[in-house]
């Protein structure tokens, strides 16, 4: 394809451009002291048809947004030739460039997308963050669902913080993240991109990460954070078999009580700028065509006031895929009257909509309507005031030593501590001189990052012996067994005090399954490859074995879980987690994360969440114990804790009082550490079949050897309501138990009555 190269004189700032803009007489959208709808209803009126639509569609930079050798802006006539209209967005410009060069980069993007099409209409640019920003040079966290293991609201704040800081230096705006769906399928792919299984907990953890990335709102218009963009509404995490692009069988009430609220709070409590409307369908009907959701629910329901985005290509998707469409401009109606603001990627689809206002002139409304929405959103991020990034504020700003420091606190809160036999753990620095650091799940630095953390008595060998598969991203195979690799690592064992064995899963064992050709969910879910038989040989060596567990998706470590001696389950954490881990092994951190799955013995127990119907749990399997392998809040310590004197400020309550209920906990330990204080509520009889129980709340605390400390939750009637026989929210009179304790299991309860 022809390209077309614009040079950049950077000393004095200037651009040269084979076409200049053009104006009217009348900038009032440009006036800074009008409110932003004062200056949407100025700007939109002037716009054509056709840049009207334009602000509705978002491309992707590699249709041809590059940069020479030397820096400067290279765009295809393809790019070029949409430009010229003016555009909603571009997703990952300059993903693949450091922050500083990024940051140059996205700014002569902006300077040539204003000053070539007629009213210098900014373009959004935008990013995702799953691990920190999704692009070279950002600070890495870990993922969303290692980081909801730490069960600390603030300190995911912290780290979205960041991302929003990191990510707006870079010359982003927006951010196609924080999942707020519901992972209770491990089969899944995709369920460390979301914060877990529980409603309460992951309506936490999103409003926490949109207010972080969003700097609580302030930070959009004064350039230091971007937009959020919760996803994917609704219930993409339910999809059958955890196949992705599967159907979604979810009952109308579970749909309100379980999958809106983390939703729903992002929008009223979180104020996220956007949405991003779900790959799946309910009850039938597909998510990008349902006005009943993006509209009636969202928007007449909630006050929703951002702008919706599709999927990746999921309006044309009406037809060609879900085929609830009977031709590619149906879809592009149905997903406009819909409320679906802006399409993503698709050519076949919105691209459309001029010649449908030919023949239906009454859809210009619904482009308005649309359109007034992706305007207020640039008008909110300052982009028509201030649409540059300050370079010299980069590298001060991005990968920050604070924000190294963050990474490696958060993975110390969320790394869970699954067995420890016979206290093994934490591992005394100076009576051990020798130890293996095995298994596939090694990677180049790990040994280097234990060498840092451990004493210079002790020696170190590491290898990874075996690759789980042949790593092709887009489907990828498992490999044949190697009886060397297998045989090495036993040798190495053999010649050390004891071994660490890195097992698990890695990026091509659990992925997105993209829509062409690409696998990313399994139908089994124990650990693949001879990790089994690896970690069964070495046992039967007689030496202590210590499993690090890293995966992005719940694992049957039924195996692992017998012969092991003792288990960190670390999910998949930040840039520096082999180091966070050697540093709980070592004893410098208790660890204090908990589980924010229900893990499994078996596949065949799915679905198979702690807060199911009480009904679930009436009969088990034969030929295997009932119960999960590990519960939900479940996290061992190097401490001990006890609860004592649960206590309730009444035994009764109404509609229009609240209760309260206390419980001390005491470190009877000998060394410092955090516990996580979990609260249950359970219904005891209800006019529907209720939930076994539900998590109300809970407080990570910090108590020295030998300390204890009050820990009080409140309970509000808005906490016990549900959906009723008539599909409304009730408040019922009735018995509820209250349960507060270490996990969903292990608990002191009490009792109240809520009186009509």
């Amino acid at each position: 394809m022809k390209k077309l190269l614009f040079t950049f004189l950077v000393s004095t700032g200037t651009i040269f451009f084979s076409c200049q803009r053009t104006y009217t007489q009348s900038k009032d959208y440009k006036n800074a002291s009008l409110t932003i709808e004062e200056r949407v209803d100025a700007l939109l009126p002037k716009m054509s048809l056709e840049e009207k639509v334009a602000q509705m569609r978002i491309f992707h930079a590699n249709i041809g947004v590059e940069a020479e050798g030397n820096g400067n802006l290279k765009l295809s006539d393809k790019v070029i030739e949409k430009l010229k209209l003016g555009i909603a967005g571009i997703k990952n410009p300059g993903e693949h460039m450091d922050p500083v060069a990024a940051a140059k980069f996205n700014n002569d993007l902006q300077k040539y997308i204003i000053e070539n099409n007629r009213w210098g209409i900014p373009a959004l640019f935008v990013t995702e963050s799953y691990n920190g920003v999704d692009a070279a040079g950002s600070t890495r966290f870990g993922r969303p669902l290692t980081s909801a293991a730490s069960f600390n609201p603030q300190l995911v704040n912290r780290i979205w913080d960041v991302v929003g800081r990191e990510a707006r230096l870079r010359g982003m705006h927006m951010c196609h993240s924080p999942e707020a769906d519901l992972v209770r399928d491990p089969r899944f792919g995709r369920m460390s991109e979301a914060f877990g299984e529980d409603t309460y907990l992951t309506t936490q953890m999103v409003v926490n990460a949109i207010n972080g990335v969003q700097g609580n709102y302030d930070g959009l218009g004064n350039g230091t954070h971007i937009g959020a963009v919760a996803k994917h509404f609704a219930g993409y995490g339910q999809v059958l078999g955890g196949s992705n692009f599967a159907a979604i069988e979810i009952s109308p009430r579970t749909l309100i009580d379980e999958i809106y609220p983390p939703f729903e709070a992002a929008v009223k409590e979180a104020k996220t700028l956007g949405i991003m409307a779900s790959h799946g369908d309910i009850n039938g009907v597909a998510s990008h065509g349902n006005p009943e959701l993006l509209t009636g629910v969202l928007r007449d329901q909630w006050g929703f006031k951002g702008y919706v985005v599709s999927d990746s290509n999921d309006i044309a998707r009406l037809f060609y895929f879900m085929n609830v469409a009977e031709s590619p401009e149906e879809a592009a109606q149905m997903g406009l009257e819909a409320g679906i603001d802006i399409d993503l990627y698709a050519e076949d689809s919105y691209a459309y909509l001029p010649e449908m206002v030919k023949k239906n002139p009454n859809l210009e409304k619904l482009i308005d309507r649309s359109v007034r929405r992706v305007l207020r959103t640039k008008f909110i991020l300052g982009l028509f005031d201030n649409p540059y990034i300050d370079i010299e504020e980069v590298k001060k700003g991005v990968r920050a030593n604070s924000s190294l420091t963050l990474a490696k606190e958060s993975d110390l809160e969320s790394i869970i501590l699954l067995k420890n036999e016979n206290k093994i753990l934490p591992l005394n620095k100076n009576k051990t001189t020798k130890i293996a650091l095995l298994g596939p799940l090694v990677k180049d630095d790990t040994k280097s990052m234990f060498e840092t953390v451990a004493s210079k008595h002790i020696s170190f060998v590491a290898e990874k012996g075996f690759h789980l598969t042949d790593e092709k991203g887009g489907a990828p195979k498992l490999l044949e067994r190697d009886e060397n690799a297998i045989s090495k690592m036993v040798n190495m064992a053999k010649n050390s005090d004891l071994s660490i064995l890195f097992l698990g899963g890695d990026e091509f064992t659990s992925k997105e399954a993209f829509f062409n050709n690409a696998l990313g969910d399994r139908a089994t879910i124990e650990p693949v490859g001879a990790q089994d038989e690896l970690i069964e040989k070495i046992k039967a060596l007689g030496k202590p074995v210590i499993v690090v567990l890293k995966h992005r998706r719940t694992l049957a470590i039924n195996t692992i879980s017998e012969q092991a001696d003792a288990i960190l389950d670390t999910w998949d954490l930040s840039e520096f987690g082999d180091e966070s881990t050697a540093r709980i092994i070592f004893g410098e951190v208790s660890p204090s994360g908990k589980l924010p799955v229900t893990v499994p013995r078996s596949i065949g127990q799915i679905p198979f969440h702690y807060s199911m119907k009480e009904i679930n749990y009436k009969k088990g399997y034969l030929f295997m114990e009932d119960g999960p392998l590990y519960p939900f809040g479940y996290g061992l310590s190097y401490s001990n804790f006890e609860y004592s004197d649960i206590k309730k400020s009444n035994s009764e309550m109404t509609k229009d009082s609240e209760i309260e209920v206390s419980v001390t906990i005491k470190n009877t330990g000998n060394v410092k550490a955090k516990e996580v204080v979990q609260m249950y509520i359970k219904d005891v009889k209800g006019s529907v079949i209720r939930p076994d129980k539900e998590l109300k709340g809970f407080e990570k605390i910090s108590l020295n050897p030998g300390e204890s400390k009050k820990v009080s939750f409140k309970i509000t009637p808005e906490m016990l309501k549900f959906t009723g026989l008539k599909m409304e929210k009730v408040l019922e009179s009735g018995e509820y138990t209250v349960m507060i304790g270490t996990s969903s299991v292990d608990y002191k309860k009490t009792s109240f009555q809520l009186k009509k």
